[in-house]
Formats: structure tokens, sequence, C-alpha cells
């Protein structure tokens, strides 16, 4: 142990350079035979998403040459951008959108759909391999940009560049299945103002061409169709409130499954999600939510359900190959690996691990699940939830002062925190802070009613509820008043901003990551997929302008005094930059302390090693000026520049 250091300053190995080092985060995992591949976002090669395959022997190969980049921009989100099916590799490439193609034989991909596909033309999404092609959900756009003349459809791509549309009309197409046998059609699809998880229906096309509606609609949400060998179809719809399990079987009766109490799947922000598989015995391997963290399962056809005593807390891409489980997983003291786990001994194989920081896990702050009173505000849900990770450092001693606080926002709104090892928050808790994710009312994971607490009142509840987290966290002697701050990206983002201009006085520092400053704005110039979110979480647009101006940040900086720092994508087609530049206008008019990092080549989310790492320090050196604290000399972290 050292001697007595204040919080904020405590030196630790946890730098913003080994947050970066030799990090691949672990996206889409697919099954293809005896293989399994994955897909590794790296941020040391500019953010490309590199393709890995593992064959049974253990050996693992990447995939996909540089510099081709398996990411599809499809609703701005992607995901689904490449699939295999026995060896041959079809994906959609990130700076063209194309599709390409590599063989049995591997050699260089093979361009499939013509070009150009950037700025207009087609981009391709959730891949599913066919006899003469793949399907694949198709989103054209056209050289004015417009959100409104943005089409989405399924078509058929065969190995020669040909499409056939199968699926046209909705606002909205998603998941396009074939039955085993290949006569009927399995698809989801939803229409403004809705988004998936608020009203998304499963329809499925008969050999005969008839289409029939199998579920959802208004107040329900279908996700996740698979077809079971019989021909029955399986999915996940919420009108028990949770995502829940259901089969539509042969004869066409629809019955529900499992019921776990707590949420199975999560919502749609991207292609191919996957939270339960079919394993060839008859069984279902599943993963559900509860209390903060994720369970593993299987069920029997009996509905024996059993848990798999694993020292994981999220787990994704569930993925059948036999009677083994194949998923990615990850935990407090683990980043995110690749398993296999065998349904009958509960056995764990770890196929891709996750990489070797060097460090002892006393070094890791644990999350501890908290729940905590919230205003009444007509919403019926008197209780929200965080997960706090407390100051941890095996190498330091408290000086005995109370430690600062940062309340971290998630995305969304409609998502929640993944309690997995996430080496931004270590760089933090080993440094003496305390650590706060919320998941307000309105978050996933805790059932409909909670998730639609925050209908027509984004703005409101969540700003309630990150607020009455800090107090409670104060109150009961956990963390400075004097020194909470609040951070956040994207939806979360607009909650800091608005907490800070709508219910000033709380936090003392903040920071926004490619945040919304001006909802109206938002609603005008965003991408298809959001163009109309907000008309549930704040209002109808047009007509409900006065809603959205009153919610809006930018038109509060009459008491926006708190410092903050701003962070933007310079090619953030989401949020765009006029957000960033909005406020910080706003901030420089009012003589605020402020700092604005512009980072040109990113998107919504930084994937560059460089910008990652400048980001994070830059946060640090902000909280270090604005709170009067110093930052350790070894490290070399520049200030960054206050205004």
């Amino acid at each position: 142990m050292s001697a007595p250091r204040p919080h904020g300053s405590w030196p630790t190995p946890l730098t913003s350079e080994l947050v970066v080092r030799s990090a691949a985060r672990l996206e889409e995992v697919v099954v293809d035979g005896d293989e399994v591949w994955w897909a590794e976002s790296r941020p040391a090669e500019g953010g490309r998403t590199v393709l890995v395959r593992r064959t049974p022997d253990g050996v693992v190969t990447d995939a996909l040459p540089a510099p081709f980049d398996a990411r599809t921009r499809v609703h701005e989100y992607g995901g689904g951008a490449w699939t295999v099916s026995r060896g041959v590799l079809w994906f959609t490439n990130h700076s063209d959108q194309r599709l390409y193609r590599i063989g049995t034989d591997g050699g260089s991909p093979v361009a499939v759909t013509a070009e150009p596909a950037i700025p207009a033309g087609a981009r391709h999404a959730d891949l599913r391999v066919t006899p003469d092609g793949v399907l694949a959900v198709r989103e054209t756009h056209t050289a004015s940009g417009a959100a409104a003349e943005v089409v989405d459809e399924i078509v058929r791509v065969s190995a020669d560049g040909c499409s056939e549309v199968l699926v046209s009309g909705p606002d909205f197409v998603s998941d396009p299945r074939l039955s085993p046998d290949g006569s009927s059609l399995a698809w989801l699809q939803w229409n403004h103002p809705r988004m998936p998880w608020d009203a998304a229906q499963l329809v499925v096309r008969s050999g005969d061409g008839n289409e029939m509606v199998v579920s959802g609609g208004p107040g329900e949400s279908v996700v996740q169709p698979t077809w079971g060998p019989d021909g029955s179809l399986w999915f996940l719809c919420d009108r028990t409130d949770v995502w829940s399990l259901y089969r539509r079987r042969p004869d066409g009766g629809t019955e529900l499954v499992l019921d776990v109490g707590s949420d199975i799947a999560g919502p749609q922000w991207r292609f191919d999600l996957s939270r339960y598989a079919l394993l060839d015995d008859g069984r279902i391997a599943l993963a559900y939510g509860r209390d903060g963290a994720d369970r593993l399962a299987v069920l029997s056809p009996g509905g024996e359900l059993r848990e798999f005593d694993l020292p994981y807390t999220s787990f994704g891409f569930v993925r059948a190959q036999g009677t083994r489980i194949v998923c990615a997983a990850g935990g407090p003291a683990a980043e995110r690996v690749v398993l296999s786990v065998d349904a009958d001994s509960g056995a764990v194989e770890v196929l891709r691990p996750a990489r070797d920081l060097g460090l002892d896990p006393a070094w890791f702050a644990r999350p501890e699940f908290v729940t905590f009173p919230t205003p009444d505000d007509g919403t019926g849900i008197a209780a929200a939830h965080a997960v706090v990770y407390p100051p941890t450092n095996p190498d330091v001693t408290p000086d005995g002062g109370l430690p600062p606080l940062i309340v971290m926002v998630h995305g969304g709104p409609t998502s929640s925190h993944d309690r997995v090892l996430n080496l931004e928050i270590q760089y933090f808790t080993s440094r003496g802070f305390c650590v706060a994710h919320v998941d307000y009312r309105g978050s996933t994971g805790y059932g409909r009613r909670y998730r639609d607490a925050l209908q027509g009142r984004w703005g409101v509840v969540d700003l309630d509820d990150v607020v009455a987290c800090a107090r409670h966290l104060a109150d009961r002697g956990r963390v400075a008043p004097s020194r909470m701050a609040i951070r956040g990206g994207s939806a979360g983002g607009y909650t800091v901003l608005a907490a800070l201009s709508m219910r000033p006085g709380v936090f003392t520092a903040g920071a926004s990551h490619f945040g919304v400053a001006d909802l109206a704005a938002l609603a005008a110039e965003t991408h298809k997929f959001e163009s109309r979110y907000l008309d549930g979480l704040v209002a109808p647009w047009p007509e409900g302008a006065d809603v959205y101006a009153e919610r809006s940040p930018v038109n509060h900086v009459g008491t926006l005094d708190t410092p903050l720092a701003v962070f933007q994508g310079e090619e953030d087609a989401v949020v765009p930059p006029s957000q960033a530049e909005a406020i910080v206008a706003a901030l420089r008019d009012r003589g605020v302390p402020h700092a604005y990092l512009l980072f040109p080549g990113e998107q919504h989310g930084f994937r560059k090693a460089e910008n990652i790492r400048a980001a994070l320090d830059g946060e640090l050196s902000f909280y270090a000026q604005v709170w009067g604290f110093a930052l350790p000399a070894d490290e070399g972290i520049a200030p960054i520049m206050i205004r």
C-alpha cells in the first residue's frame, strides 16, 4: 500500500493505452457445421471489423483480408453484415456497402452487387444463405439522402448479383427466414412511428403466396423468429409484459412455451441478434436477464429449465452446434469471450479467450445491483435500478475523503447496462471514482411496463432517475455531493445535457459523447430508422413542436452553468455534429468552462484507437481541472483545453 492519496489521482495500470491495446471488441458469432466464426472490431486497425474462423482442431485464422471491413450501414447500427454456410462467406464491405463473396477455396473477395453504393444505392444486412444465394434486408438510398426516400425490402441475391424482391411495402423489415423445406418465408415488419420493440409483426408467407400475421401488432413486439426442423416457428414476444418464448406449431396453433418472469430478448437495435437456439435433440438453449445479470439455461421438451453455473453475467449470439451451445459471454472480471458449453454436463470450452491484461482481478471493481426510489410522476413505477462500481485499487490507501461520482447513462434510450468487464469503467474506478450505471425507467430488461414508462416522458423520467440515483448514493455517504459528474453517449448524451440544463445544481461536471442537444433538429435530420422514434418518446412531430422545444437542452442554456466536455464524430449520421456545435456555441457565449473535441473520420461511436484514448484521457483531464486534483505524472496525459 502507498501513502494515502486523494480520490481521482490514484496511480493505476489501467491506462487509456491498455484500454485500446490489442483490444478487439467481439461482435457476431456464427456456427458453420463444426466450425465457429466470429467478428472482431479492432481499434488498432482503424476500427475495421475482421472475421475470424476457428476449425475443429483449434486453428484460428483471420478470414477477411485487409482492407475489407465487414460492416453494414443498414439502419446505421448494422448487424448481420456477414454470414457463412459450408465454408462460403458472404459479407457487406463498409467502405462501399457492396456485397462480396468468398468461396470455399478462399482467395480474394469477389464483388457481387454493383457499385456505387455510397451515398446512393443499396446496402444489405441480416444475411442468410440459400441454395442459390442469400436472403437479405436491402436498404436503398437516393442521391438526395432524404430519410423519407429510403426503401427497405427483403431480397434474394444470387451469386451473379441478380436481386429478386420478395417483400416490399412496410417501412421496415428484418429477419427473413426460409422454412426448412424452403416453401415458406417468415419475416418481421413494422411501420412508422413505431420502433421494433413497440409493435413489430411476425408474418409468414406460405408456398401458395398467402400471408398471415402470426403474432405482434399494436402494443406487442415480436423478435428473433427461428424455424424448427419440424416446421414449427419459434419467436419471442412481449404480450405477457416480458419477452417470452412462443411456438407456432405446424398445425397453425400458437402456444406460450416459457415465461421466466423477465425479458429473454433485448431491443432490436441491430440485426441478427439471438438469445436462444434450438439444439439437435429438441432442447432449447436460452439467455435471460434477472436483477441486472444474465443467466444461460437449457429448456427440455418436458419444460424443465436448468441454469448453468457460469462465471459470466452477459450472454449473446446464442447458437446451436449439435447439442453444444456456442455464444459470446462476459462477466464483471472478464471481457467478452466465445464459449462452447456442453448442454448435458455444463462443461465449458473457451474458443476465443479474452486478451491477457496482465492484471490481478483485485484491480477490477465488482458491480453491485442497486434499486432506489424515484419520484411519483404518473408512471406507476416507484423505483429504478443502477449498477454501482465502487473505487477499487489494491495499491492505494484512500485519504479518508468521499470519492467523486460519475453517473453513466446508456444510449438508446431503449437500452440497458451490460455487466461485462468494461475497461473504461475500470479506468475511472481504479483512480478512485465511484461509477453508477443507471437503468432508468424506460430501460430494457425489466419488461414492457418498465420500458414504456419513458413513452412521452423522455427528458423527464430519465432526468428524475439519474438525479435520484446520485442523491441516493450521496445521502448514504458513499460519494462526495460536491463532486458528482454525469456522462453518456448518444441518447445518454442527451440525458447528460438535459440533466445539467433542466435539473441544475446536482452535478458539478459533465461529459457528452455525441449527445443530442436539439430534439427538433434530431427529428428533422436523423436517419430513417429513428426518424419517427421521438414521436413515442417525446410527442408526434411536428404537432408537438412546443414539447420538443421545452425539452431541448439547447433552449435551456440560460441555466447551464456546469462545466462540460463534449466529444463528437465528424461523420456521425445519427447525431450530426451540428448538435454538438449548437451546445458548444451556447457554452462559449455564456462563458461556461467547456472543452470540445471533434474527431475526423468517426461516426456514431469512436472506433479508432487514438480517438478512444483522446476522449478517455481528455475526460479525465477535464474532471481533474474542474475538481482540482492532480493526475499521475508518469502517464503523460496532456491536459484537455478548457475554454
